[in-house]
């Protein structure tokens, strides 16, 4: 399978850092396009491959073509593949995206061609860091069974893990994705803006919390969840939540419904822990439904 030839549709960061990476791996890079022909530099200065003036140059020059461009974008370009006869039997198509599945690429079976979402659950800053940050990374696959064994390689050869999930169930793993990295920018902020609440000031606030943030998720990589759960709920210490909630009425009281939602599930996983028992768990939440059955009542 390294001696495959490979064709790129979109020259950001992934695109870039995929063919440079895979060139390295003995993969041939033939060709890329770009709507932005100057972001193809890179990667025509790293793997000598040829800059095309249409995608359909790229596609017919490859046996995996990558469509790695925006993810509204992707579609439009397999139509205009597909519309200008430039997907050819045998040919494996492969997108990256984590919020679409394999199916937006459908039209491809139509010339013989095989379909495959191949997505790396990480961030990625810049090319240089995706390289670096590949390895190691851990990839869904989902598409065509048939040419599971291209993605299996190309995950391989890229360093990372994989586990195959069905299409159907995309944007669940998505939103699975998105709570994780996104959500969690939006839960340090509420952290960091209760600590405002107190006169603390907010780059201090942020610096002050981050030695708590990497001692949680290095809890979590180490022993895992449910067993990284600290804190007053994973106690039992329902005196402490009640003086949390009457002193966010009176100072961040915008804060209250994040609080207390999040508290809900807190009290689910300090059952799975076994810190606490189900009576008291029960506890818990009827003080957090109570709080936002009142939130809600008010507005």
């Amino acid at each position: 399978m390294s001696g495959k030839r490979i064709g790129i549709i979109g020259a950001g960061v992934v695109g870039t850092a995929i063919g440079i990476v895979l060139h390295d791996k003995g993969y041939e890079v033939t060709a890329i396009y770009d709507i932005k022909a100057e972001s193809t530099q890179v990667l025509v200065e790293k793997t000598a491959c040829v800059n095309c003036a249409t995608p359909e140059d790229v596609s017919r020059s490859a046996d995996i073509l990558f469509i790695t461009t925006s993810d509204t974008a992707i579609e439009n370009v397999v139509d205009t593949l597909a519309d200008r006869n430039a997907i050819h039997q045998g040919q494996i198509l492969v997108h990256m995206s984590g919020a679409q599945s394999s199916e937006i690429l459908d039209r491809a079976n139509d010339f013989g061609a095989h379909v495959l979402s191949v997505h790396p659950l990480q961030s990625f800053a810049n090319y240089e860091k995706a390289i670096e940050n590949l390895p190691g990374s851990i990839f869904s696959i989902e598409g065509d069974k048939q040419v599971y064994d291209a993605a299996v390689c190309i995950v391989e050869n890229l360093g990372g893990e994989y586990f195959f999930i069905d299409r159907k169930a995309k944007p669940l793993y998505h939103a699975g994705a998105c709570v994780v990295s996104n959500y969690l920018v939006t839960l340090i902020d509420c952290g960091v803006k209760l600590l405002e609440s107190t006169g603390i000031p907010k780059s201090m606030a942020i610096r002050a919390l981050m030695p708590l943030i990497s001692g949680t998720l290095n809890n979590i990589e180490n022993i895992g969840i449910p067993k990284s759960l600290t804190g007053p709920i994973a106690r039992g210490d329902l005196s402490t939540i009640l003086k949390h909630l009457d002193c966010l009425e009176k100072m961040a009281p915008d804060l209250l419904r994040i609080y207390s939602w999040l508290g809900y599930y807190t009290a689910q996983i300090a059952t799975e822990k076994g810190t606490i028992d189900t009576q008291a768990m029960e506890e818990f939440q009827q003080v957090f439904v109570r709080e936002l059955s009142q939130i809600a009542s008010a507005s």
